[in-house]
């Protein structure tokens, strides 16, 4: 019994380590100097979790080379720290699409195309007719509903270079990620999608993406005026 008490004892709490992980996912990377001042912690203490994490294969770091000291370390998330984050997919879907494209390109894009347009219906079912901003908000949820990790915020008009009042969605994975490597073109769709979800009297550009190395995809709403 004192030795089941002590192992339980001696576990080292994993909260920090989760912490760090969504820091990562939202920021992109960071140095252990960053994560020190975000989580007011000592910078040693942050290295021993980012040693731990390293090793169980969850991050990984780049060396930057910063005047004539030591190279300073920004570490990311690997793709597996980024599976430990909601991602539902679907291997019946992979291989049905892969029997498509077995059977012709032409296929797959027809597929692709149709279930994008269903789906764009569906959210905008649900997104409603209020304000651009409850659309915004809606569609978002929805999108957390999914498996995304999604936020919304509202930007001041001037702000980004923009006319008008806006709002910027943003989406730290990918719901659909596995699909996606084998079929880089279904994340083409998602612009389209949410133009149609949100509706006629609003514009939605793309700011960031995934499937381009970023570590967000990004939109912006903007009013039509």
């Amino acid at each position: 019994m004192w030795a089941n008490a002590m192992t339980s004892v001696q576990q080292p709490s994993t909260s920090t380590k989760d912490d760090i992980l969504m820091y990562l996912l939202r920021q992109g990377e960071a140095t252990a100097h960053d994560l020190a001042d975000h989580f007011e912690m000592s910078t040693q203490a942050i290295r021993r979790h980012l040693k731990d994490l390293e090793t169980e294969a969850l991050i990984e770091h780049r060396a930057v080379q910063e005047g004539m000291g030591r190279p300073n370390h920004l570490y990311q998330l690997s793709p597996k720290g980024r599976d430990r984050f909601p991602a539902k997919y679907d291997e019946f879907a992979i291989s049905l699409l892969d029997t498509l494209a077995d059977m012709g390109q032409d296929q797959v894009v027809t597929v692709l195309r149709k279930q994008w347009e269903r789906k764009a219906l569906e959210y905008k079912a649900q997104v409603g007719s209020g304000s651009v901003a409850d659309r915004v908000a809606r569609l978002v949820q929805l999108r957390k509903e999914e498996g995304y990790m999604a936020e919304w915020q509202a930007i001041a008009e001037g702000e980004g270079c923009q006319t008008g009042p806006g709002y910027i969605i943003t989406e730290y994975n990918c719901a659909i990620s596995h699909i996606a490597e084998s079929f880089p073109s279904v994340c083409g769709h998602e612009l389209e999608m949410f133009q149609l979800a949100l509706g006629d009297d609003c514009t939605v550009q793309r700011t960031h993406w995934l499937v381009q190395g970023e570590h967000r995809c990004g939109y912006l709403v903007k009013g039509r005026g």
